[in-house]
Formats: C-alpha cells, sequence, structure tokens
C-alpha cells in the first residue's frame, strides 16, 4: 500500500505545533497502525529527521497507552485500540490524519505523546478499597451475587487509555470514572468508602480540567472495550446519595 499521512509535530509542551505530510510506499495491509508508524521513523532515521514520538507499550490492548486519534476519531475506524488497529482497515492511496488526544486534561508532551497523569490522580483520589493486612481471607469468605460480580468485571475492563475523553466534545472524563466508581461500588469491599470515592473522585475530576458530560455517548462508541453509558448514570446516583456531603 502507498499511503499520505498528516501527522501532529510538536517539539515539546511550548511548541506551537504542527500537521506535517509524509508519504509512505510498501506498507502491508498485515501490519497493525503502530508498525506502521515505526516503519515511517525508521525512513525518518535513515533521512536524519526527528522521529515521530508517540506511545505504546504492550502491543496487545491491555494497557491503552497507544491511543491516538486517527482521521477525526479516537482509536481510528474500528473499536479497537491504536496497537490492535491494523493497515487492512485502510485503503491504497489513503490520506490518514493522526493527531494526539485534544483535552486540556491531557497536555501534549511530544508530537503524539500526551500527559495522562490527571487519570491516575483521579483513581488517587479515591479509586481503592480498605483492606486489613495480614493473611488473605478464604475464598468465597465474602459472598457476592453474580450480577454484582459481573457488573464488576464489566467495569473493571476500563484500561484508561482516554478515548473517552478524547472523543467527547466536552472533553469528559466521566465514562472512566464511572467505571472505576462502578467496579468497587458493585462489590462489598468498595462499601466502607463509597460515598467518600464519588465526591472525592468527582472534584478531583473537576480539578483537573475535564469538562462535564452531556449524554451525547460519543465515550462509549469510542471505547474500545466497550464500556457502557449506564456507568456514568451509576455514578450519578451514588454522588446524589451522598448528598454532596460527608
Amino acid at each position: 500500500m502507498r499511503i499520505s499521512l498528516k501527522i501532529w509535530r510538536q517539539a515539546n509542551p511550548r511548541d506551537k505545533g504542527r500537521m506535517v505530510d509524509y508519504k509512505l510506499d510498501e506498507v502491508s495491509e498485515d501490519s497493525s497502525f503502530l508498525e506502521m508508524l515505526d516503519l515511517l521513523n525508521e525512513h525518518l532515521h535513515e533521512q536524519g529527521e526527528e522521529p515521530v514520538a508517540f506511545d505504546s507499550d504492550c502491543r496487545e490492548g491491555i494497557c491503552g497507552q497507544c491511543g491516538v486519534v486517527i482521521n477525526g476519531e479516537a482509536h481510528g475506524p474500528e473499536r479497537t485500540t491504536t496497537c490492535q488497529l491494523h493497515m487492512r482497515s485502510f485503503r491504497d492511496g489513503d490520506e490518514i490524519i493522526i493527531e494526539p488526544w485534544r483535552a486540556d486534561a491531557f497536555p501534549v508532551i511530544k508530537d503524539l505523546c500526551v500527559d495522562r497523569g490527571a487519570l491516575d490522580r483521579i483513581v488517587a483520589a479515591g479509586g481503592y478499597i480498605s483492606a486489613n493486612t495480614g493473611s488473605a481471607p478464604d475464598a468465597h469468605a465474602t459472598p457476592v451475587p453474580k450480577e454484582n460480580a459481573d457488573r464488576a468485571f464489566m467495569a473493571a475492563e476500563c484500561i484508561g487509555c482516554g478515548a473517552c475523553v478524547a472523543a467527547c466534545p466536552n472533553a469528559s472524563g466521566m465514562l472512566f470514572m464511572g467505571a472505576k466508581i462502578t467496579h468497587l461500588g458493585e462489590l462489598p469491599q468498595g462499601q466502607p468508602e463509597r460515598d467518600a470515592r464519588v465526591l472525592k473522585m468527582t472534584e478531583q475530576h473537576d480539578l483537573e480540567g475535564f469538562g462535564g458530560c452531556t449524554n451525547l455517548g460519543e465515550c462509549t462508541r469510542a471505547c474500545p472495550k466497550g464500556i457502557p453509558l449506564n456507568v456514568i448514570s451509576q455514578m450519578n446516583r451514588d454522588l446524589l446519595r451522598t448528598g454532596f456531603s460527608v
């Protein structure tokens, strides 16, 4: 395949940044999107040019570090992570526009790399449970109804990639936060901090500069793990239950 690329280049957080055009030949349709970027960087290195900086780690669709906006869509045209997207999703001669996540809460570090530490700080604010130290409890010592366990497992699939934020016109992190709150709120172990959790995490969400949710649903459509919109409803119910004070 021969493709044309328009990639966001930004040397550092203070740089204004710009779109730069590249041409790439002999791209295998069986290669992953990140392998295509690797091929581009090999050519740039051979030409003495600065390679394109982008994040990746597991390349197995687990960690979510690879997220970029491709032709205006978070992670691209398929419902998967960028590293699991393959070039067969495109056609010979296509132009592909690649940008970093766009959100005030995700400042650009360099090129396609953004700082998603805001998500970590939301989790640190309340996404944990208290647990007694010592030996592990016996299996099934605390029964959990299957419906609650299934819902907790579903919410726990969130990998914190930030696609929900990138897809949302308001740059809201509510789907991410709703998944974390629902995950722990469905389990007996998550009950002691339940009220404090939702208050602290929503407060941190707003402090980080994320926007509010207006129920457009773009977040769940972009989520590679299919986290449903109703986790936001669960979060809102928990928040209302607290009366906004602990």
